[in-house]
Parts: structure tokens; C-alpha cells; sequence
């Protein structure tokens, strides 16, 4: 028989939610600011341990076009779970991330998880609103 409705719907943000990650990984590789950010809310928060909440689009972009000046970064992820409620979700993710320097020297590694919270905006798209990242040195 058909599936209802909410199974319908929970398939679709999910996937909605695997292409925002996977366009965020390709254009963090391609150097593609505008495209990173059009990916995030304008009041986005980012928890990373040692350091004080990154708060706000701005603050984002400042800081990934500064390593971005000197470095490509190749991430990959492995999604471990997504879950899906009305217009809000979250998603747990087993990243790597890799810092090259552009001119020369060696990569850094960091690995981890992230967990993440996305809302659902008015037109159906899904914006990252928050992300607690607990990356460290790889070993």
C-alpha cells in the first residue's frame, strides 16, 4: 500500500538534509564562501571546544575565508543518524577534516563529531542553525 504522508515528508527532509551537508563539503573544498553560507542561518551558532560560541553568519565567513587565504580544506563526513521534527532537526556526523597550506608545509588533521541543528525555512529548504563541533588532532 502507499506510505503515509509523514513517511513521505521524512524522506524528503532527510534527503534535503544529506544534499545540504554533501554541497557544504564540496563547496568548503572548492573554496565557495557564498555557497557555504547560503547554507546557514543569518543568526547561526557554532560551539567548538576552547574556544567562545561563533555567533552569527559574519563571524562564520571572517573566519573560513581567513584560513581559506592560506589553506584548502578537504572534509569528508559519515552521517550516523538524522532525525527529523516538524522544522527543526538534527544530524550527527563522524567528520575529517584536513587543513592543506596552500604554498607549502604539512596538513592538519582534526577528526571527530559534530552534531548539528537545522530548521526548516518558509520555502521547504533546511539552513544549519546551530553545530557543537568536538574535533581534535588526529591521532
Amino acid at each position: 500500500g502507499a506510505l503515509p504522508q509523514t513517511s513521505d515528508t521524512m524522506s524528503t527532509d532527510e534527503q534535503a538534509i544529506r544534499d545540504l551537508i554533501a554541497s557544504w563539503h564540496r563547496a568548503t573544498a572548492a573554496s565557495d564562501v557564498e555557497t557555504v553560507l547560503k547554507l546557514m542561518a543569518e543568526n547561526v551558532v557554532f560551539l567548538v571546544a576552547g574556544h567562545p560560541p561563533m555567533r552569527g553568519r559574519n563571524a562564520f565567513e571572517r573566519g573560513l575565508r581567513g584560513v581559506l587565504s592560506q589553506n584548502r580544506i578537504e572534509s569528508t563526513g559519515e552521517i550516523q543518524e538524522i532525525a527529523v521534527s516538524g522544522d527543526l532537526a538534527y544530524c550527527w556526523t563522524a567528520l575529517t577534516v584536513r587543513i592543506v597550506p596552500i604554498a607549502s608545509g604539512t596538513a592538519t588533521v582534526r577528526t571527530g563529531n559534530a552534531l548539528s541543528i537545522l530548521r526548516k525555512q518558509a520555502n521547504g529548504s533546511w539552513v544549519l542553525t546551530r553545530d557543537a563541533n568536538m574535533l581534535s588532532a588526529a591521532s
